[in-house]
């Protein structure tokens, strides 16, 4: 086995997610209409409404698509027709703070990279480890 076989065997699987993950994001902030907030949230507005929006205290109804960058489907409530209701401060850290600048009835597409998500650790089977996922969201409701 030559030096560069060694080299990308101890990388492992989480060294190339991580790698994939900061390689897209790097492209993604220079598309059009990628907005990239403090923390490394990435987003872009589908359908703007006006209104209050909701904070980390609020429950909402959702409709979400949640998929790994390869294109798999982690939940998707638009096909099934069924909205989520959640309370914010139990989401994912990225999605808290993109949920709290959306108002009712808007949709918005987020990238999380993987520290403001499931981080080194991911979630056994289904994200594996430094993960970054693609959020498509509509706020239905918050209360």
């Amino acid at each position: 086995m030559g030096k560069r076989e060694t080299k990308n065997k101890k990388k492992g699987s989480a060294g190339n997610n991580r790698k994939i993950g900061d390689d897209f994001l790097n492209k993604n902030r220079n598309k059009d209409g990628v907005y990239e907030t403090e923390s490394g949230l990435q987003y872009t507005i589908i359908e703007k409404t006006e209104g209050n929006q909701p904070c980390e205290e609020n429950s909402i109804t959702i409709h979400q698509r949640a998929l790994l960058l390869n294109g798999t489907i982690l939940i998707d409530t638009y096909r099934e027709n069924e909205s989520d209701e959640v309370n914010v401060n139990e989401l994912i850290e990225g999605l808290q703070e993109g949920i709290c600048m959306m108002s009712k009835g808007s949709r918005y597409k987020f990238w999380v990279p993987s520290e403001l998500a499931w981080g080194k650790k991911g979630t056994g089977n289904k994200i594996p480890p430094y993960s970054v996922l693609q959020f498509d969201i509509r706020l239905i409701d918050f209360w």
